[in-house]
C-alpha cells in the first residue's frame, strides 16, 4: 500500500494523487453514512427526508440529533447510529491523514538513515 522504508520517498505528484485517492475514499464513507442515517431516520422515526437528513447530518458531525424520537425502535436506531458514527469520525480521520503520517514518518526516517550513514 505505503513505500516500504528502504525504497525513497514518493515523489510529490503521486503523493498529491495518493491523498486524493483518500481524501475521496473518505468522502465516500461519509456520503454512505449520511445515506444509511438519512434512511434509518425516514424508516425507523418517521421523519421526512429533510429532517433525517438534518438527523443523520448532525449526529455524523458529533453534534446531536435534532428532535424528540417517537418510539423504542427509533431511539435504539439513534443509538446505534451515534455510536457507528463517532468510530466511523475516527475512521474518516485516520484515512486522510495516513498518507501524510506515512509521508512524514518516512522522510524522517530516510533523513535518519542518511545521518548515520554519514557518521561511518
Amino acid at each position: 500500500m505505503f513505500e516500504h522504508r528502504s525504497q525513497p520517498l514518493l515523489d510529490r505528484r503521486a503523493f498529491v494523487r495518493r491523498q486524493w485517492r483518500y481524501v475521496i475514499a473518505a468522502l465516500g464513507f461519509v456520503a454512505l453514512s449520511l445515506v444509511v442515517g438519512t434512511a434509518g431516520y425516514i424508516y425507523f422515526a418517521g421523519q421526512s427526508a429533510v429532517d433525517a437528513f438534518l438527523n443523520a447530518s448532525m449526529i455524523l458531525a458529533g453534534m446531536g440529533p435534532i428532535g424528540d424520537l417517537p418510539d423504542t425502535s427509533a431511539k435504539i436506531f439513534a443509538s446505534i447510529y451515534a455510536l457507528y458514527c463517532g468510530i466511523g469520525l475516527l475512521t474518516t480521520v485516520a484515512m486522510v491523514l495516513a498518507p501524510a503520517l506515512h509521508r512524514l514518518l518516512h522522510a524522517l526516517h530516510l533523513e535518519e538513515g542518511s545521518a548515520s550513514r554519514r557518521s561511518d
